[in-house]
């Protein structure tokens, strides 16, 4: 009886232990959570506030790329201004804005996310027909083709949405506690299959395809910046891949494991759920980096930015006129790339 009663101790003992560390994380998580989202919303807003201002400015000057540009950033707008919520929600672990606030919000967050990755990947089809297929799509990059695109990437991006706006609900999770979430795994299923084909793997695959048949096409140009514009096109890709991936594959294994194909206890369950938190967190900061690899790295924009900035902040005064500025000398079809690619 001795040594089973003290085996009974040490399991018990490892047990509390194992619970005291997961507390502690739970906590810590909901602290990190808390505070990244709240870093996304404030760098988000004012990368792609300065974005939209910038072109709203300049919109008598603006093309095809510029427009799908300026959208981009609306949708990174709509995407962080949802955040300020969750933070709150993770921070205080319940949801306090009420049923109406919850559809609404996750609608709108679900409409942010999709328009961004859909204008992505309307930017890396735009480039690609310039760039390979250059004489015959000229005459079709028109600011009307434009508009008629972005109406119809915005209600592409409503219409996968609307399933948030009808099948999210204000839910008792527990007698003193409430949540946001699905009501019917159908649409909790539905959800996961859109973000992970039309989220990542068909973005993904037209990222890849394209600027697999760019890069041999700049290459063979005469243009003097196009190793530099060969490695935006790898940081796009591998930005995009880096901080979607792990999110997406979270969700996926949060969905085995519901199917009963991952063992299910409340260790795996806890660690599973904090893994979908932590990369999903981390999937955010991507609308971060959407006004840094789009449009700051851009000669142009950056011009006109620090121009605003002039404007809008006493006592700022770079010199516009710098030699960093200054467009090299290219061939005509180089220049149109580089300005393609807002370098």
């Amino acid at each position: 009886e001795e040594p089973t009663r003290g085996i009974n101790k040490v399991l018990s003992y490892l047990l509390s232990l194992i619970l005291h560390i997961l507390s502690i994380i739970v906590y810590f998580s909901q602290v990190f959570l808390a505070t990244l989202y709240s870093l996304v919303f404030i760098l988000g807003f004012i990368g792609n506030g300065l974005v939209v201002c910038v072109l709203v400015k300049h919109r008598n000057q603006c093309n095809l790329t510029d427009i799908c540009l300026f959208n981009l950033a609306l949708s990174d707008l709509l995407f962080v201004f949802m955040l300020p919520f969750f933070s709150h929600y993770v921070r205080v672990g319940q949801w306090t804005f009420g049923d109406f606030m919850c559809r609404l919000l996750s609608g709108s967050h679900q409409i942010g996310f999709f328009s961004s990755i859909f204008f992505m990947v309307v930017m890396t089809l735009d480039r690609y027909m310039i760039i390979v297929h250059a004489h015959r799509v000229a005459r079709f990059r028109t600011k009307r083709a434009a508009i008629i695109l972005t109406v119809l990437v915005w209600m592409l991006s409503l219409f996968v949405s609307l399933p948030d706006f009808i099948s999210t609900r204000e839910i008792k999770e527990e007698p003193q506690k409430t949540g946001c979430n699905y009501h019917n795994k159908v649409w909790e299923r539905y959800n996961l299959f859109t973000t992970n084909v039309l989220g990542l793997v068909i973005p993904l695959l037209v990222m890849v395809g394209c600027y697999s048949r760019i890069i041999p096409t700049l290459m063979s140009m005469r243009t003097a910046k196009r190793h530099r514009i060969v490695k935006l096109i790898i940081c796009i890709v591998v930005a995009f891949f880096l901080l979607w991936t792990p999110y997406n594959i979270s969700r996926f294994l949060k969905f085995l494991q519901e199917k009963g194909k991952i063992p299910r206890n409340d260790t795996m369950d806890k660690n599973i759920r904090l893994s979908v938190a932590v990369t999903e967190s981390l999937a955010y900061t991507h609308c971060c980096l959407n006004p840094i690899i789009y449009a700051f790295v851009g000669e142009k924009f950056m011009r006109r930015a620090l121009q605003l900035l002039k404007k809008l902040v006493p006592g700022y005064s770079r010199d516009l006129s710098d030699s960093s500025f200054r467009r090299s000398s290219v061939m005509s079809r180089g220049s149109e790339i580089t300005s393609t690619f807002k370098l």
